[in-house]
């Protein structure tokens, strides 16, 4: 929906870039958050302000019926957004808080990998149904007042959230206030020597991710010609992927440890945006593969990136580690989302590298593959981290992952079940 709004309002590409980027930016409040979190509770502070952040997204809705120039509308888009994008990281903050005294550390894996699935399937059915929606509001030149649907929705829907996360219990934390705020405990991470090695991989992670990250909608929208319902079908395959393979992951996760994961996972990732070289208008078969190897990959990502924080965290000070790693990984997200705005006008629209065409979103994507797996590299400096994790999560996973496909891509086994 953010796409379709940026699309609708006029929004050129470094515009576009900035929107999308402003969830990432919004990661400088993570210290606020963090403060929030300690002051009010984890319980108490996540359920209000979810459900704040979930209806300031609401006055959107009203713009194709509003008498203003596009400007004025260009300008309502970035306030909302970046209002929707702080009120986020406060929530965040306390939800993760929250679900860290909630959920037993020896099941956090497979308990967040079960999640994963169903939240997954509830995101792929909408957005399945959003782009029908869309799609067909276009067709009928309504294409404002479909977006102003979906919102209406969209907010309705998180109303609903916010009334069934309020029925969940406290957890471990009985009482209010998580401690008070002092300077020690926000800068104790920094000196905290142990996640030195993760603070390095955030960083070079998320410039990685954040030099293409906001561009790919944008390519499949506006140079692939997709429309929405092709979008909304490249995303559910990924979602159908993620559903099968998220509660492994979640297995593999609590048995192997979240750091091994997520470093295999992150070599893994580095080869994801060599595919978006090859589609066109007239060959979007790429694309499929694409999905497969995003779902099964940024899955176990996922899992190991929200897991690992918990498990090297110490639950006193956990809102404020937890605040300066998103800050980290936001700030770097946001300032080579920015760089990529800027950097698109000044890259040739068009250039053939050993006879293959790539325009600019292309040379960006090729740029976020090297950068991923630079950044995989830093990964191995974290503390006990090794090479030798990529060899041990992927004889475990060919095991456990199900389906013959996962066993095409990571060749044929006989008999081999352990990690060893």
């Amino acid at each position: 929906m953010l796409t379709g709004w940026a699309i609708y309002l006029g929004a050129d590409p470094l515009l576009t870039g900035v929107v999308m980027a402003l969830p990432q930016m919004a990661q400088l409040f993570q210290i606020p958050a963090a403060w929030t979190t300690s002051r009010l509770g984890a319980r108490r502070a996540a359920i209000v302000l979810v459900a704040l952040q979930r209806q300031v997204a609401l006055p959107l809705a009203a713009l194709p019926w509003l008498p203003l120039p596009s400007s004025a509308f260009r300008a309502v888009l970035v306030v909302v957004t970046a209002l929707a994008a702080i009120l986020s990281v406060l929530g965040n903050n306390a939800w993760v808080s929250w679900m860290g005294d909630l959920v037993p550390p020896g099941i956090r894996g497979r308990y967040f990998g079960r999640r994963t699935a169903l939240c997954t399937a509830g995101g792929s059915l909408a957005s399945a149904a959003a782009g029908l929606l869309l799609d067909g509001s276009h067709r009928h030149g309504l294409g404002g007042e479909g977006l102003a649907i979906l919102q209406v929705l969209a907010c309705a829907s998180g109303a609903l959230s916010a009334m069934l996360m309020a029925r969940q219990h406290q957890g471990q934390s009985p009482g209010g206030r998580e401690g008070g705020f002092t300077f020690h405990r926000a800068l104790q991470p920094l000196l905290d020597r142990s996640v030195r090695g993760f603070f390095g991989y955030l960083i070079a992670w998320n410039i990685a991710i954040g030099i293409a990250g906001s561009f790919f909608s944008l390519f499949m929208l506006r140079d692939l010609r997709m429309g929405f319902t092709l979008v909304a079908v490249q995303s559910m395959g990924t979602a159908v992927v993620r559903i099968v393979v998220a509660p492994t992951w979640g297995s593999l996760v609590d048995r192997l440890g979240a750091r091994p994961v997520m470093v295999a996972c992150s070599f893994g990732i580095s080869l994801v945006p060599i595919i978006w070289l090859f589609p066109s208008p007239t060959c979007l078969w790429p694309l499929a593969l694409d999905s497969f190897l995003t779902g099964v990959l940024w899955s176990g990502h996922n899992l190991a990136s929200f897991n690992l924080p918990l498990a090297v965290t110490p639950r006193a000070s956990r809102p404020f580690y937890l605040a300066l790693f998103a800050t980290v990984a936001g700030v770097a997200f946001a300032l080579a989302a920015a760089v990529a705005g800027l950097l698109i006008p000044a890259l040739p629209e068009h250039i053939t590298v050993g006879g293959h065409p790539m325009n600019s979103l292309q040379q960006l994507f090729a740029l976020s593959a090297l950068l991923r797996l630079l950044a995989s590299f830093v990964a191995l400096r974290m503390e006990h981290a090794s090479p030798r994790d990529v060899l041990i999560v992927m004889r475990a996973a060919r095991s456990a992952l199900p389906g013959r496909l996962m066993r095409r891509v990571f060749g044929h086994t006989s008999g081999d079940t352990g990690p060893g």
